[in-house]
């Protein structure tokens, strides 16, 4: 059905796919703007636009597919990155998806807290809405976010996110430029995060055809906690890491993680399995965890990365 036809049977497009924007209003959550993503076919999602426009929680097909900790989506006027060493990431971590960067992301180190200080940092949006008109009508939101120090850094991020009507994808498009007049280092790191019931015991992770994890139980306190990185290896342009999870009615979830092998030649891969955590991340990012370096970006250069997540319940 075109939207020609659907304009003729409704008052209103929005009532089959929008992007309305919304805010938070309860404890530390308090405040915090988003914008809820609903394409028509079972894919809803927040944008929080006060947390780096990155991604809360979102659902395919009414399925709670991302892990959200006890801190829910807090405030970023309470975040402070420098506490508990360093490690304050760890006190607002949650959601989908958390961006890290912009020139150091992993464990804290002198100057650089965990992460980097771009998470939870609010987002500019300047434009968001439904475009019924192009050949693929799509949801859309564009923003940019800020890393800036007097004599340091001046990194900006922009970032446009795309679901298309009707489909199950989504896109992601960043481009990261530098606004000093100094070579900086440019790291970053798109830390996916998945919970029950799309991680549950025989869930499998695959880059390629490589597997890489299988989940044998959920909570399981046999294995420990840890991050490991992989040379992406893609196939041409992009590499695709699969999340494959067994369903209780004979169905797989499958979700595929497609990158730009281009721009980010590794995958990291994180999980806790233990009770009240039970979290996988799934990371594309710019740097190997042993050794790796991250590479520079001149005064006015920019970086672009295209990610793309695609949803799917395979009999």
């Amino acid at each position: 059905m075109t939207d020609d036809d659907l304009r003729a049977k409704v008052g209103d497009l929005r009532q089959f796919a929008s992007v309305r924007r919304i805010v938070l209003d309860e404890g530390v959550e308090r405040g915090v703007a988003a914008l809820a993503f609903s394409n028509g076919s079972g894919l809803d999602f927040w944008a929080l636009a006060d947390r780096s426009l990155d991604i809360g929680p979102l659902w395919w097909k009414g399925m709670p597919i991302a892990w959200q900790s006890m801190a829910g989506f807090r405030s970023p006027h309470l975040h402070h990155p420098e506490e508990d060493g360093g490690r304050g990431y760890s006190r607002t971590n949650s959601g989908f998806l958390v961006t890290c960067g912009l020139d150091h992301f992993r464990q804290p180190v002198p100057g650089h807290p965990m992460h980097g200080r771009l998470p939870f940092t609010p987002a500019r949006v300047t434009a968001h809405g439904e475009d019924w008109n192009r050949g693929e009508p799509v949801l859309f939101c564009e923003g940019e976010v800020m890393q800036f120090r007097f004599g340091g850094e001046a990194l900006r991020l922009k970032r446009q996110l795309e679901a298309p009507i009707g489909g199950s994808l989504l896109r992601i498009r960043d481009e990261v430029t530098n606004l000093s007049s100094e070579p900086t280092p440019q790291a970053s790191l798109y830390h996916f995060n998945f919970g029950y019931p799309a991680l549950a015991p025989g869930s499998s992770v695959t880059l390629g055809s490589r597997r890489l994890l299988e989940v044998e139980a959920l909570p399981d306190t046999s294995l420990l906690s840890e991050s490991v990185s992989f040379p992406a290896d893609g196939d041409g342009a992009s590499a695709v890491c699969r999340l494959a999870t067994p369903l209780e009615h004979g169905a797989t979830l499958e979700i595929a993680v497609s990158f730009d092998v281009s721009t980010l030649p590794h995958l990291q891969l994180w999980h806790d399995l233990r009770p009240q955590a039970c979290v996988l991340a799934i990371e594309p990012c710019t740097s190997a965890k042993v050794n790796g370096s991250e590479a520079v970006l001149m005064p006015g250069e920019s970086r672009a990365y295209a990610l793309e997540i695609g949803f799917a319940m395979k009999a």
